[in-house]
């Protein structure tokens, strides 16, 4: 059983800065964590992809938060954590992480959610 739990939402002021951070956990010896991301969705809005982790190393980000967002990986760790700077109102969402998993050799890789956690930025 795979488990991702998501940390360090809250409420800051606009400008502020917040570091979400996730960590992946199984009952067993993962095969491989290939990419990892985090999403966010706001009230009545679809959820959205923000920034990935691939497993090549490169990083890329969702326009809206590219060049305020930092999105960094321990892999000894299996955590992805998600440095946000300069926030803004319309930062405000529940933030999900992501990671795409191989449980075990020769199997499929799927996408794996943690349970969210709220940011909120105040104006």
């Amino acid at each position: 059983q795979v488990q991702l739990v998501e940390s360090g939402g809250g409420l800051v002021q606009s400008g502020g800065s917040l570091r979400l951070s996730c960590k992946v956990s199984a009952s067993g010896t993962l095969f491989d964590i290939n990419a990892m991301g985090w999403y966010r969705q706001a009230p009545g809005q679809q959820r959205e992809w923000i920034a990935t982790f691939s497993g090549d190393g490169t990083t890329n980000y969702a326009d809206s938060v590219k060049g305020r967002f930092i999105i960094s990986r321990d892999d000894p760790e299996s955590t992805v954590a998600l440095e946000m700077n300069n926030l803004k109102a319309e930062d405000t969402a529940v933030y999900y992480c992501n990671g795409r998993i191989t449980t075990t050799r020769g199997s499929p890789s799927r996408d794996y959610w943690g349970q969210g956690t709220q940011v909120t930025v105040s104006s």
